[in-house]
C-alpha cells in the first residue's frame, strides 16, 4: 500500500521527535497503526508518563524537506515501495533515509568493504582490487566515505556501483578533501544518510551510520582495523543482523591487522579474494531466529505504579523485555507499552532485539 503524503510527512516528523529512535518509532507504528495517529496520541502519552518528548513543529519538517529538494535529494520513508528491502528486514529498520544518486543500487546485492582510515598502501590496494572484483561479479560495494580503506573501496567500484553512507546529512562531505569522491559517487553511485539534510556529523552519528552500512549488505569485509575501531563495530552489527563477516588477515607486527585477526579468532570468514566471499555466499547458511509474534500493546501500562516497577528492574546492562515480564508476572505487551512510555521520559532506552536499559 502506497503511503499518503500526509502519512509520509507524519513519519518524518515522528522520526525527528526527541527520544524517539528506530525502536520507539516501530513500536509506536505497531501500537497506533500509523504515524498520524501516533503523533495525535503522543501528547497524552507523554503527559501520563511525565515526559517532555515533543514532536518538532510542522515548519521544521517542511524546512528539512525543502533543503532536500534544493540539493535534489530523495527521501525514502519506511513503507515506501523503493525503501531498501535489506534495511526493512532489520529489527528495527531506520524510519527514514535521505539519498542522492541512483537509489536502485540500494536494492541490488551488496557487500560492504570497510577498514582503517590510516591504511597501508597494501591494504588500500587490496580494498580497491576486491571492490573492483565484487563490482564485476554484480555486487554493489558499500562503505563510509572515510579516508583509507573506505575511499579505496569506493574507487574500485565506482564504475560498477558504490554506495556511501554518511554520519552527517546527505550533503555533509566528510572529510572535506573527499569532495571530488563524493561528487562522483552522487553522480555514478548513491549517497545515503539517516541524519537531517544539513546536519554536520557528530560522534554519536557514526554507530547509526555503521548500522546502515552493514544493514544494506549481504556481508561485511574488514580489510585493516585496530581493535577499537568503527570497522569492528560495523562487523559486530553485521553479525547481529545475520550478515556474514569476512576478514582479510594481516601481519601480527602491524597494529592494523589486529582487528581482522581478532575477527578471525571469533569465527569470521577468512578473505584473501572474491573467491572466499562467493564460496561463503554459496555454502554458508546464516542462522536467523524466527520472527517474533506480533506485539500486542496493553494500555494498562499507563498506571504510574506499574511504570515505577518496570523502571526499578532496569539497569545499564540491556535486559530483554521478556525477562522483565517474567520478573513482574505481567504480560509482555504491558511491559512493552511501559518501556515505550518510560523511553519518552528518558527513564529507559529501547534497544534492538527487544532489549531495554536505564
Amino acid at each position: 500500500m502506497t503511503l499518503t503524503r500526509a502519512e509520509r510527512f507524519a513519519r518524518l516528523r515522528l522520526a525527528r521527535t526527541d527520544r524517539i529512535g528506530p525502536v520507539a518509532f516501530t513500536q509506536l507504528l505497531t501500537r497506533y497503526g500509523s504515524a498520524e495517529r501516533a503523533l495525535a496520541a503522543l501528547p497524552d502519552l507523554v503527559r501520563k508518563s511525565g515526559g517532555a518528548s515533543v514532536p518538532p513543529p510542522p515548519e521544521t519538517v517542511e524546512r528539512e524537506l525543502a533543503a532536500g529538494q534544493r540539493i535534489a535529494a530523495r527521501l525514502l520513508v519506511l513503507g515506501d515501495p523503493d525503501y531498501p528491502a535489506m534495511l526493512e528486514a532489520l529489527d528495527p529498520p531506520p524510519p527514514i533515509v535521505w539519498t542522492r544518486g541512483r537509489i536502485e543500487l540500494l536494492n541490488r546485492p551488496s557487500v560492504a568493504v570497510v577498514g582503517a582510515r590510516i591504511a597501508s598502501a597494501g591494504g588500500q590496494r587490496i580494498a580497491r582490487g576486491l571492490a573492483q572484483q565484487l563490482g564485476q561479479a554484480g555486487h554493489v560495494v558499500v562503505s563510509g566515505l572515510a579516508r583509507g580503506i573506505d575511499a579505496a573501496a569506493h574507487e574500485g567500484a565506482m564504475t560498477t556501483g558504490t554506495v556511501a553512507v554518511l554520519g552527517g546529512g546527505v550533503d555533509d562531505i566528510y572529510p572535506p578533501d573527499h569532495a571530488d569522491l563524493y561528487a562522483r559517487i552522487a553522480d555514478l553511485g548513491c549517497v545515503v544518510s539517516e541524519s537531517p539534510v544539513g546536519a554536520r556529523a557528530q560522534a554519536r552519528d557514526f554507530p547509526r551510520r555503521n548500522r546502515i552500512i552493514s544493514g544494506l549488505s549481504r556481508g561485511v569485509v574488514v580489510v585493516e582495523a585496530e581493535i577499537r575501531s568503527g570497522s569492528l563495530i560495523t562487523a559486530r552489527l553485521a553479525a547481529e543482523q545475520g550478515r556474514d563477516v569476512f576478514a582479510v588477515p594481516g601481519s601480527p607486527l602491524d597494529p592494523r591487522a589486529r582487528g581482522p585477526n581478532e575477527l578471525l579468532r571469533q569465527g569470521a570468514v577468512l578473505c584473501e579474494g572474491i573467491e572466499d566471499i562467493e564460496r561463503a555466499f554459496d555454502t554458508l547458511r546464516t542462522l536467523r531466529a524466527p520472527a517474533p509474534p506480533p506485539l500486542i500493546f496493553d494500555e494498562g501500562a499507563a498506571d504510574p505504579a506499574f511504570l515505577d516497577r518496570v523502571a526499578a528492574l532496569l539497569s545499564p546492562t540491556p535486559t530483554p523485555r521478556d525477562e522483565i515480564a517474567r520478573a513482574l508476572d505481567a504480560p509482555v505487551g504491558r511491559v512493552a507499552a511501559a518501556l515505550l512510555e518510560l523511553s519518552l521520559t528518558g527513564r529507559a532506552e529501547l534497544l534492538p532485539g527487544g532489549l531495554a536499559s536505564s
